[in-house]
């Protein structure tokens, strides 16, 4: 029986064969950058190195580099989908290193800046908003608001600080003002801090429930501790004396402590928020509580009115 390395011999030395790989290497050495490779290599690489490493120059020059032959990340033609092939030398012989293209390093990117916010029982469409987006109108305290937003923004970039106050947007129903918390919320994002935005009525709800699956500390720390946290709607909820003291006071005096902003939407302005606040759920007025619980939102705060068409009409 002839042995394998005969008859691989046999095979490889057909003359078809022959051509075939010397057409093969001809092309994989007029690549520009293979002969930019063997250039910066030249005292390294011979002949000797090019042809036992021909089908790693071969793998590279059909790769896919800088995405160009790639409609997408899903549609990445490449070895390993979101990597693209660089020449090295190793071992004394030409191989390959795959590095992050991209379109992979962009994906990357969005889904690093997707988790720099995270949101609790708000719409999508909130969530997906973007300062550009804002209908301006002819309502100047949009403007002013849009404004304050880049200030805020401004002195994060300057300073690298986070200011220690954020925004109490108040007004009548569906004008923009969670869609504005949702549009700062990304930019943030961006900038790598780190959001979380609430919409309190469901929040308050299920911190009730937290209190039966063991559950509640762990959500308050959270929210508390937030580099920047939204409230959303504030004033919407039935406010029990629990809710007000326990959640909200807790939280809001952490923050106030800590000098972390928080930003509020509410139709109510500060007094009336005040007046909610000073009756509990069981009818009992506790204008000392609801006055501590104001104080707190004051310090970590800035009131801003916003007017406008209803948006959801």
């Amino acid at each position: 029986m002839e042995r394998i390395g005969d008859a691989m011999k046999r095979v490889v030395n057909a003359p078809s064969l022959t051509k075939k790989y010397e057409e093969l290497r001809s092309e994989v050495l007029e690549d520009p950058a293979v002969q930019q490779f063997i250039g910066e290599h030249a005292d390294e690489v011979n002949t000797e190195v090019v042809d036992r490493s021909l089908g790693k120059l071969y793998e590279f020059t059909t790769a896919s580099h800088a995405c160009e032959r790639c409609p997408n990340l899903a549609g990445c033609i490449n070895v390993m989908k979101g990597f693209e092939p660089k020449l090295v030398i190793s071992q004394r012989l030409i191989d390959l290193d795959y590095v992050v293209c991209p379109t992979k390093q962009l994906e990357d990117e969005r889904r690093n800046v997707s988790k720099m916010v995270s949101s609790m029982y708000m719409p999508k469409e909130v969530m997906e908003a973007r300062l550009a987006d804002v209908n301006f109108t002819s309502e100047n305290s949009r403007v002013i608001v849009i404004r304050a937003a880049k200030d805020f923004l401004n002195h994060i970039d300057s300073t690298g600080e986070v200011p220690d106050r954020g925004f109490y947007l108040f007004g009548n129903f569906g004008i923009g003002k969670s869609f504005i918390l949702g549009a700062l919320a990304n930019e943030l994002a961006t900038r790598r801090i780190q959001t979380v935005v609430v919409y309190v009525p469901e929040f308050l709800r299920e911190m009730k429930q937290s209190i039966q699956n063991q559950t509640l500390d762990e959500k308050v720390e959270f929210v508390k501790r937030a580099p920047v946290l939204m409230l959303d709607d504030i004033g919407a909820e039935t406010m029990s004396t629990w809710t007000r003291d326990e959640v909200l006071g807790t939280i809001l005096q952490y923050r106030m402590a800590e000098k972390l902003p928080v930003f509020f939407t509410s139709n109510f302005d500060y007094d009336e928020l005040e007046y909610h606040l000073t009756t509990s759920q069981r009818g009992e007025k506790e204008p000392i509580k609801a006055a501590r619980i104001m104080e707190r939102i004051r310090m970590v705060s800035k009131p801003f009115r916003l007017e406008g068409e209803n948006w959801r009409d």
